[in-house]
């Protein structure tokens, strides 16, 4: 299920390719090749989850379909329809569907117990528990000191990060719901949607990608966001993997993702979360969990097992077919296979080679010793022309714990920038 907006086509074919499946593809445009494909194509009115799933599952008539994957939000509940019809392994709709709208999933978390920010609902009737106020500028001053300072005011239906304003005063986060409303409006969304405001939580914000084998969470990557995003806005930038965060702080995060997911009723495929993580008071604060993978192009920073792409591993998820690095199959359990944790092609840091017996990333025997030689796979995650800069920026102002300088000083040089950095 490829909406006409998504970024992920190119890849997500070519994960099909390599594990030889022959694919149909449901859009809601006119497909360039349609004509070619004949019954290859097919479209869909995506928006419409019921109306795009039965017509999927009715292209079933043409030749047998073995699996439905939903790239990205738009088409996940289409994909989710058709695959109950199909038969096939699914998450429940009413999952997919609360997984969608932020404050049902917050309804949900507060319900199970999950971490989460103290949390409000304006303009709105709140979802289960949560408080309500009226959609009033008054009534948004309200929230705000209801829930405290600073806080954070969100869209309920945008996502990477978009109509996400962080508010430090009652008139701030008034004046935030208004910018959000016309954010949400030239998007084309429903400006009078209710929009959540949350108490702000400290911390390291980071990703978790997973895949859910029957309920049981199989945790693939941690990305951390180096440039510590702290408002007013929250513009998505640098991701970097793995995640720099001890084991002492992963474990807990891992664990609440479970939680997270488990709350909404999500039991199979892949799915994208987003939480704070304070490290000091060994805190996690559950932001969300879509029932996706990571959205854009990040997913190219992951590799498994035998350099399989993340599409590809969830291909063959979707399939029931044995992963291609380890051996194991859906079924084996987090850890097993091409399921481990993603080797990242990109990077601002380097972390030093691990023993793959450790659970958590803990650096193995001789790790410090294999930290210089591993200093050639560092890669930079942004472009060329700021390259050497950022790559300064980043090594001064948050320097690696777990390497030597040898190996910070060979990936600054390799990127063009001067060692030490300089001052400024």
């Amino acid at each position: 299920m490829l909406p006409s907006t998504t970024y992920r086509a190119s890849d997500f074919l070519e994960a099909a390719r390599s594990v030889g499946a022959e694919v149909v593809v449901a859009s809601d445009g006119s497909q360039a090749m349609a004509e070619t494909m004949g019954a290859g194509a097919l479209t869909v009115p995506v928006d419409d989850p019921q109306a795009a799933g039965q017509r999927i599952a009715a292209h079933a008539a043409t030749g047998p379909i073995d699996a439905v994957i939903g790239v990205d939000d738009r088409g996940v509940r289409a994909a989710t329809v058709a695959a109950e019809q199909l038969g096939l392994a699914h998450n429940p709709l009413a999952a997919v569907t609360a997984a969608a709208r932020k404050d049902r999933q917050r309804a949900a978390f507060a319900a199970a117990g999950v971490p989460q920010p103290a949390v409000a609902v304006v303009g709105g009737q709140g979802e289960g528990a949560l408080p309500a106020f009226g959609g009033s500028s008054e009534d948004v001053a309200k929230a705000a000191r209801h829930v405290g300072l600073p806080c954070v005011l969100k869209a309920t239906t945008r996502s990477a990060s978009q109509g996400v304003i962080r508010a430090d005063s009652p008139g701030e986060a008034a004046g935030a719901a208004e910018r959000i409303r016309r954010i949400v409006a030239a998007a084309g969304d429903d400006p009078g949607q209710p929009l959540m405001v949350e108490a702000f939580a400290p911390g390291a914000e980071v990703a978790v990608e997973g895949v859910l084998h029957g309920g049981e969470l199989e945790v693939l990557a941690v990305f951390d966001k180096p440039d510590h995003p702290d408002g007013p806005t929250f513009e998505e930038t640098v991701y970097v993997t793995p995640s720099r965060l001890p084991a002492t702080a992963l474990a807990p995060l891992e664990t609440a993702v479970a939680q997270a997911a488990a709350a909404l009723g999500l039991r199979e495929g892949p799915i994208h979360a987003e939480a704070r993580v304070d490290v000091d008071a060994r805190r996690v604060a559950m932001l969300e969990v879509a029932a996706r993978s990571i959205g854009g192009l990040c997913s190219r920073a992951l590799r498994f097992g035998a350099a399989t792409s993340l599409e590809e591993l969830l291909v063959r998820h979707a399939l029931g077919l044995r992963t291609r690095g380890g051996g194991a199959d859906r079924h084996a359990g987090p850890g097993a296979g091409a399921g481990a944790r993603g080797q990242p092609l990109s990077g601002l840091c380097l972390r030093p080679r691990r023993d793959p017996r450790r659970r958590g990333g803990q650096p193995g025997p001789g790790a410090a010793g294999a930290a210089s030689a591993g200093a050639s796979r560092c890669r930079l995650g942004v472009s060329r022309r700021r390259r050497a800069r950022e790559m300064a920026c980043h090594i001064r102002h948050t320097p690696c714990e777990e390497c030597d300088k040898l190996s910070c000083m060979g990936a600054a040089r390799s990127a063009g920038a001067a060692w030490p950095p300089a001052p400024g």
